[in-house]
């Protein structure tokens, strides 16, 4: 991608170096790490795990304490620059657009943390990868993440990176929106099995708005470059949950799917990035045999 000469976001709460963790009572790391193991088992994705309000005991207070021996590489410093650019573009892109249907974009902070952090949907590690949180309309992300797709998964590139971030931002699109709580609320009322299906539609409409981004910040600065769409539909590959499953358990189990399958995902990725019109990415009216 195209992004020398770019501005940064400032709406950015850089929290690195900073360990949340618990005084005592409730869910601790190790807890974390097990929710995030059992979500990977049901059909979680690594990627964003979303954490909805009142899933996390919140009862018992945090503590943050100061890492004074963390020392930012430059390669993350290279990737926080990059976040705050990709951030910055996912602004001027949705501000645009919003002002095109007469509302006002209400953008989402970024929050960078390294190991733990405490949001306000709960508590949170690395493992859980990158989420957004409707409570306090943020974006949380853990640098190391990408370096974990390269390892993990295979996928590489910077506009995978941003695909990541944009897919986020995505989610906050539809909190603005009000598609967010009112899939949570339907969710909380029908089987797991059905709830799984919403939130297939949910991310599969977020990989949509993600290609949106992409297109419109494309057109106000000729961001994309030559491999750009195909790394992005290389990262959408492989991180269907049918290709994570297999990978992970030989097997698939599709009513356990909450993400969608490789090809659904990066099919709406495209589609999104093709389009630039978010008419064109209502997830919910289709038939889910046919998304």
């Amino acid at each position: 991608m195209r992004l020398d000469g770019r501005r940064e976001s400032t709406n950015v709460d850089d929290r690195r170096g900073r360990s949340s963790m618990k005084k005592a009572g409730g869910l601790g790391l190790g807890g974390l790490i097990l929710v995030g193991i059992i979500s990977l088992i049901m059909g979680g994705n690594p990627l964003d795990v979303i954490q909805q309000v009142g899933t996390m005991d919140q009862s018992s207070a945090y503590t943050t304490e100061e890492n004074v021996d963390y020392t930012p590489s430059a390669e993350e410093e290279e990737l926080a620059l990059f976040a705050k650019r990709i951030l910055a573009g996912t602004e001027d892109v949705w501000t645009a657009i919003f002002a095109k249907y007469g509302k006002t974009y209400q953008p989402p902070k970024l929050v960078l943390f390294t190991d733990a952090v405490q949001s306000g949907c709960g508590g949170a590690t690395s493992q859980s990868g990158p989420f957004y949180c409707s409570a306090d309309q943020c974006v949380y992300l853990d640098l190391s993440f990408f370096s974990s797709m390269k390892q993990q998964i295979g996928a590489d590139g910077d506009f995978a990176y941003a695909y990541v971030i944009a897919h986020e931002v995505g989610h906050h699109v539809q909190y603005l929106l009000g598609i967010l709580d009112q899939a949570h609320q339907q969710m909380r009322q029908v089987s797991q099995t059905e709830s799984n299906k919403i939130s297939v539609r949910l991310e599969l409409q977020a990989d949509f708005f993600a290609g949106v981004w992409a297109h419109h910040d494309n057109a106000m600065f000729g961001s994309l470059e030559e491999g750009d769409i195909d790394e992005g539909m290389a990262v959408a590959s492989k991180i269907g949950d049918d290709y994570l499953q297999k990978k992970a358990y030989g097997r698939t189990v599709p009513d356990s799917f909450n993400h969608g399958t490789s090809e659904q995902r990066a099919r709406w990725l495209k589609k999104g990035i093709a389009s630039g019109d978010i008419n064109d990415g209502d997830t919910f009216s289709i038939n889910y045999n046919r998304l």
